[in-house]
């Protein structure tokens, strides 16, 4: 999984099309618990093939 350092977002890219609800709800509750933000504030995008941003909405 992808370390959150002091980021609002991170770009994952997912080969595995098994792993993607998992990795993606992973990286949703990572980055809520880091921002301390509920997680409906966490947006996740397809921002190119098998890669996506999550990021906060603030």
């Amino acid at each position: 999984m992808t370390t959150f350092e002091s980021t609002d977002s991170v770009t994952l890219k997912i080969w595995d099309r098994s792993a993607m609800d998992h990795t993606l709800d992973a990286a949703v509750h990572d980055l809520s618990t880091r921002a301390n933000a509920p997680k409906h504030s966490i947006a996740v995008t397809c921002s190119g093939p098998n890669t996506f941003t999550v990021s906060l909405n603030r």
